[in-house]
């Protein structure tokens, strides 16, 4: 990462529209991967302060998808309900239904 890449967008997409694209794209383990190697990268110093800015940026969205990947897959999982009887009844919950519980 420490060599800029020149990144190449289509007509009237900026480069972090792009990267931003890129991460909304990105599995967990992908976007993890990135991330901590953003973190290794900005801890060691001698960037250019821009080109730290813009790893510290990607950073930040990394760590955005990463919480979020985290929340949906915290809703997909299933809510065990014990009945009054000892049985266990499954309920799944969706992310609009942990909006309305909220």
């Amino acid at each position: 990462m420490s060599d800029k890449q020149a990144v190449v967008t289509p007509a009237g997409t900026s480069a972090a529209e792009a990267s931003a694209t890129e991460i909304t794209g990105m599995s967990f383990d992908v976007a993890v991967l990135e991330l901590q190697r953003a973190v290794v990268e900005l801890e060691q110093g001698g960037l250019p302060l821009e080109q730290s800015i813009e790893l510290y940026e990607r950073a930040d969205a990394l760590y955005q998808r990463c919480e979020a990947l985290l929340g949906e897959a915290e809703l997909r999982v299933q809510k065990l309900l014990e009945r009054s009887a000892g049985t266990l009844e499954v309920a799944e919950i969706r992310p609009a239904d942990a909006a309305e519980q909220q």
